[in-house]
């Protein structure tokens, strides 16, 4: 079994492996990155679904500003595995700790979710699992079988963890021949800043389960994102869309870090839409197919609209290049 925590109904309690730090000095948001608290039919009715199927999404775990928008029309990014993760990256606002069992029920229950909702289009995510001898490979592929026998018109985009050190299970193999049509893994940010932003991870190692994607399926799209705001610099965003280019990467989003308390990395910076549309042009002079760049951007955010005009991107470049 599996449980919402429910962001509306109750508050969170403080991350117990982040209660050691200081308070940071939180900056005051500007006007472009405001958004209305979700109050809608649609939005209430997501939820029920999403409680009544005892699923988890990322979309109340991560505290996203785009819940409101998002489940008005229905749409949600399913967590699968659990809500406490095994890292504790200083961005996150997923729990830390021990997690419990996975559900062998979840696959399923995803699934009929994904069918009742109608969904043209998924994204599933996960925590991490360094816990699971394949970071639970084998249950993202369990997850995409099932939603292909609910839903075989449903398109899929997961959102994976970096298997780190789970070669010998080949857990990135097992997840590849499910064939997600896309397949998406955060960088999260530059590489000078993973030391004390994403500390459980490796820069390298993350480009290069994008690569490996490409290289096993040539046909599943490739997709990462980052946020700025944690103190890069505009010259170390540029290195590092080149290095997703080099990997092949399709799609690129570029969002604004929002800190959810005051015990996480504090934001250095709000980046103005200005600067979001320059990286956009940017990216598209590199070589990317999409380019989401944006104060409010998250991974998933447009997802389906997004998938539309990444395959008709990729048919168009076919056309060029025949």
């Amino acid at each position: 079994m599996v449980t919402v925590v429910n962001l509306v109904d109750k508050p969170r309690p403080r991350h117990p492996e982040k209660a050691h730090r200081p308070d940071q000095e939180v900056l005051r948001k500007p006007e472009w990155i405001r958004v209305k608290a979700p109050v809608s039919r649609g939005y209430l009715e997501t939820r029920d679904i999403v409680k009544n199927n005892k699923l988890v999404t990322v979309c109340e775990e991560a505290g996203c500003p785009n819940i409101g928008e998002c489940w008005d029309k229905k749409h949600a990014t399913f967590m699968i595995m659990g809500e406490i993760c095994t890292r504790a990256c200083a961005f996150c606002n997923v729990a830390t700790g021990i997690p419990t069992a996975l559900d062998p029920e979840e696959p399923v229950n995803v699934a009929k979710a994904v069918k009742q909702m109608a969904l043209s289009h998924v994204v599933i995510t996960s925590v991490d699992r360094d816990d699971l001898h394949d970071g639970g490979a084998q249950h993202f592929a369990d997850v995409i079988h099932a939603i292909r026998a609910a839903s075989p018109e449903t398109t899929i985009e997961i959102l994976t963890p970096d298997f780190l050190r789970k070669d010998a299970a080949n857990a990135l193999e097992i997840v590849v021949a499910a064939k997600p049509d896309v397949f998406n893994h955060n960088l999260e940010t530059v590489p000078s800043n993973y030391l004390t932003v994403r500390p459980g991870a490796r820069y390298f190692h993350s480009l290069r389960l994008l690569q490996r994607v490409k290289e096993l399926d040539p046909t599943i799209f490739t997709k990462s994102g980052i946020m700025v705001g944690l103190g890069e610099e505009r010259n170390e965003v540029l290195q590092l869309m080149d290095d997703l280019r080099t990997a092949d990467v399709d799609f690129i989003t570029i969002g604004q870090y929002l800190a959810p308390t005051r015990k996480h990395h504090p934001v250095k910076k709000f980046v103005t839409p200005d600067e979001f549309k320059s990286f956009e042009t940017v990216a598209y002079t590199k070589g990317f197919l999409m380019v989401s760049s944006s104060p409010l951007t998250r991974s998933s955010h447009h997802a389906g609209d997004d998938f539309a005009r990444l395959r008709e991107a990729r048919a168009r470049k076919l056309v060029a290049t025949a």
